[in-house]
This record gives C-alpha cells, structure tokens and sequence, in this order.
C-alpha cells in the first residue's frame, strides 16, 4: 500500500491572502519600514523555509533583525490563521477522505511548527491525516523530513504531491516520486507525474508509480 506525503501551502490550501494581512500588520506594528507584503509575492517565496523567506523580504536587516522579525511574523500568522479561514482547493476534503481509505496519508511541509496543526484543526481533515512534520519541529529541511516521515511510520513505498520545484528537489534527496500540483504557487521541471486539479487523485493510479 502506497503512502501519500501531501505538501500544504499551494497543495491543499491557499493562505496567501490572510498571511500576507498578518505580516502586513506585523510589519506595521513592530517595525519602521512602510512596506507591504502581496498575496502573489508570498505565492512566489512560499514553499522556502520561514528562514529563507525573510531573507528575500528584508534583505535591510542585519541578522539580529531578521530572528527578531521572524518570530514576529510567525506570532502575527499564527494569531490571524486561529481566526481566519483560508480556502481549500476544491474538493480536497472529499478527496482526502476517499484516498485515506486506500493510503496512509501524511503532511510534510517547509512550515513553522504549529502550522499543520492550526491547519488540521481549523479544516477538520486530522482524522485523515497519520502523521505529519517539519523543519519548525526538526530543524530539518523536507527532503529529509520525508525521509523521516518514512522512517517513523515504516514506509516502503510512497509518494510526494507538491506544486514547486523546491518540492521536486527535496523528493529527488528522499528518493520519492511527484506527483505535481499544477494548479498551485509554482512551476516543476521534469515531473514524474501532473494533475490539474486536487481531484484527478481519484483516477490516479498509485500502483504504478515508481
């Protein structure tokens, strides 16, 4: 039976628009700069570590003004996600539920620790979900995280769905196939697989990947 690590951001939700207000007004709060953030930039850097993120957007800041405004950042979004309610991706609930039936499904993403969680509990999909991780919680990236999702749950065999080329990079490390999400933030070389839509994972044929 064929394990199914799902990324998040572009993948099974669109929480561009309420993190780009949280940051926004993080920005406004707690420091000088008169900068905003945009929906489409964020679409562009999500899928990097929070890390790396920051690094684009405030390239101005000395280190210590990069940790600070990162935990800022991850404070602001976690508040404004516990009350705001970002659209899923058609048809990912039905869906969801459907593959769990047939695979053990898991969540790897580039995400802070606490985000997946704030995911499953605002969406209800937990009781779908075995297992999930990220660098937040281990520190690191998600070619290994996958590795170690595999490792945790004694997977043989599995699968990646993901919309950008840093996903197709970190499963080349895992040594898993990808299927690519079309649909979300970003463009993949190369893919081993492609849908358009989250639903065209009921016609996939999960027995005769890689």
């Amino acid at each position: 039976m064929k394990a199914i690590i799902f990324d998040l951001d572009g993948t099974l939700w669109d929480s561009t628009e309420a993190v780009a207000k949280a940051w926004n007004q993080a920005i406004k709060e707690t420091t000088n700069l008169s900068m905003t953030v945009s929906p489409t930039q964020l679409k562009g850097l999500f899928g990097k570590p929070l890390k790396d993120i920051v690094d684009a957007i405030f390239p101005m800041f000395n280190q210590e003004e990069k940790d600070k405004i990162e935990q800022n950042l991850y404070h602001y979004e976690h508040e404004f996600l516990s009350q705001y309610d970002c659209p899923l991706y058609e048809g990912v609930p039905n869906v969801l539920s459907a593959l769990s039936k047939q695979h053990p499904l898991f969540i790897v993403s580039n995400c802070q620790a606490g985000y997946i969680e704030l995911f499953l509990e605002k969406t209800g999909l937990g009781d779908y979900i075995t297992d999930f991780t990220c660098p937040g919680e281990t520190g690191l990236l998600k070619g290994d995280n996958i590795k170690l999702i595999m490792k945790r749950n004694h997977l043989d065999s599995a699968i990646y769905v993901g919309d950008t080329q840093g996903d197709a990079d970190a499963c080349k490390i895992a040594q898993v196939p990808m299927i690519h999400a079309s649909y979300g933030f970003g463009s993949v070389k190369e893919p081993d697989y492609v849908i358009s839509k989250f639903s065209d994972l009921l016609n996939f044929d999960f027995s005769h990947t890689n």
